[in-house]
């Protein structure tokens, strides 16, 4: 717990910062005074006016939600918020309040909500054709393919486009398996891969894993290479500004990555047939587990240690794709090593329903083999999103964006991992960050649910808008719209502080 007096200068400090004082953006810059909402003083300016929302009541959308939706379909938040419209980095609920989103609609706007090139190239698309299917050879498709294709190194050279990341896995896992004419694929305990019948079994949560029959069929989840809550970890491990607390006696190399790289081939010796490998599935850094990262070089030794008993590495760069990690236009860059396969969703198209497997010729040739179609897959209207999206994260320097703020988000939290022991990892690429709220630092142990709704509820109320994640729900995920600035930095790092502040008073 912090000293009393430090919790009291923290108070000091946050009072400053957080009333009466306004920013302007760099990006995306405003000037114009907007209307301020209670809570939610020190929040940077905007000046786009959203109209007020004209839709149901609250209560009918509750019980709208209660009888006729799926009990799946969770609402985050004690009173859920009614989203009504956006606007680049910011987010607008029924009342006409607005927040600041710091989870980009699950690493899913990457440009921004509503970006008007993106905006003005779906509308001039709709006005001309929505959909024929691709028995009929229309021009967006293929001029969107050649633009995606041209981002990748080596012969990755061929794209299937589908409509979600759980789309493009299966198939990666039809395409493997097929190539290969082995069944065997591994994952990492902690991954998430998707949600379909066949992609369950590759993501290792049991929180999302359904006792049906025939789910782990052919699938091994191998040892999580953790360096904060593994086995094994220290203090140089990761590709990240920031590092764990964890002791490190490494002279040369990495000796987590090595301890964890011989459990990897323990599995390859007594749990797989020798030689007969379909495939191995990797984020480049995890995200539904809580922005897991690896140590650095282990996915490359992995990934020839794959194709050595015959099988392909997978890439899932279903949230660190298109520049988000910063230094890199793909995750897997920043492990120095070519996949076989690539699989890719969420920012490709800002929102818009949009998915793509990217392989080799050799490979995608295995779908000759018998038909296989998507109906939506690189329709009109998503090609035509997916081309304005690269447009904008080139003009805009996004990417370059992403690593300049991610560094100073970056930073700025490992400031506030000093002065708070909760605060337990601050960890992350760009802009995908995590911080890991623990109850004791030494023992690295999740903070209680109830701590953690708290302090993510306070956020919230302040204008905020973080995502939870992790097996234990105790990793604030931030994977903003790539267009956020320093001063949006800046006013969620405070109202953090101020949210914690906050809970430990209590």
């Amino acid at each position: 717990m912090m000293p009393n007096r430090l919790v009291a200068h923290t108070k000091r400090v946050l009072l400053r910062s957080t009333t009466g004082q306004s920013w302007s953006s760099k990006l995306h810059s405003t000037t114009a005074a907007v209307t301020r909402n209670d809570g939610q003083s020190g929040m940077p300016e905007c000046d786009h006016n959203q109209a007020a929302y004209d839709g149901p009541s609250y209560q009918k959308i509750l019980e709208t939600r209660r009888t006729h939706l799926t009990p799946n379909l969770l609402a985050h938040f004690k009173k859920p918020l009614v989203i009504h419209a956006g606007h680049m980095q910011w987010l607008y609920d029924h009342e006409g309040r607005r927040y600041l989103d710091m989870f980009g609609g699950i690493v899913t706007v990457s440009v921004g909500h509503c970006h008007p090139k993106v905006n003005q190239a779906l509308s001039e698309q709709i006005a001309k054709l929505w959909h024929t299917t691709n028995i009929y050879m229309h021009p967006k498709i293929h001029e969107y393919a050649e633009r995606l294709v041209a981002k990748f190194p080596g012969n990755l050279k061929s794209v299937c486009f589908v409509n979600s990341g759980s789309e493009a896995n299966d198939l990666a896992m039809l395409m493997a398996r097929l190539h290969t004419g082995n069944q065997d694929i591994l994952s990492f305990r902690n991954a998430y891969h998707g949600m379909s019948p066949y992609t369950m079994g590759l993501t290792a949560h049991s929180t999302w894993r359904f006792p049906l029959p025939g789910v782990n069929n052919g699938l091994v989840h191998v040892m999580n290479p953790d360096p904060y809550q593994g086995i094994w970890g220290g203090s140089a491990c990761r590709d990240s500004p920031v590092q764990t607390t964890r002791n490190c006696e490494c002279q040369e190399g990495c000796n987590a990555g090595d301890a964890y790289y011989n459990e990897l081939e323990q599995t390859f010796k007594y749990s797989l047939p020798r030689g007969k490998v379909a495939a191995m599935f990797a984020e480049s850094i995890q995200g539904v587990g809580g922005t897991v990262q690896f140590p650095k070089g282990y996915l490359k030794r992995a990934a020839d240690l794959v194709r050595a008993n015959g099988g392909l590495f997978v890439a899932d760069e279903v949230q660190t794709g298109f520049g988000r990690t910063g230094e890199h236009f793909w995750g897997f860059e920043g492990h120095d090593y070519v996949p076989d396969i690539v699989t890719m969703a969420k920012g490709i198209g800002n929102g818009f329903p949009l998915a793509a497997v990217v392989t080799t010729p050799e490979i995608a040739a295995s779908l000759g083999q018998a038909l296989h179609f998507n109906t939506y897959g690189g329709n009109p209207m998503a090609s035509a999103v997916g081309i304005a999206v690269l447009d904008v994260i080139e003009e805009e320097q996004l990417q370059r964006n992403s690593l300049e703020v991610g560094t100073y988000f970056l930073e700025s939290l490992a400031d506030l991992q000093q002065r708070f022991d909760i605060v337990g990892d601050v960890r992350g690429k760009g802009l995908m960050i995590g911080v890991e709220l623990v109850g004791d630092r030494e023992k690295r142990t999740p903070l209680a649910t109830p701590h953690v709704l708290e302090i993510w509820e306070t956020c919230k109320d302040l204008g905020v808008l973080f995502g939870r994640g992790g097996l234990h729900g105790n990793v604030l995920r931030i994977k903003p719209p790539m267009c956020i600035n320093r001063q949006d930095v800046k006013f969620a790092v405070d109202v953090l502080a101020r949210a914690i502040t906050d809970s430990l008073d209590k």
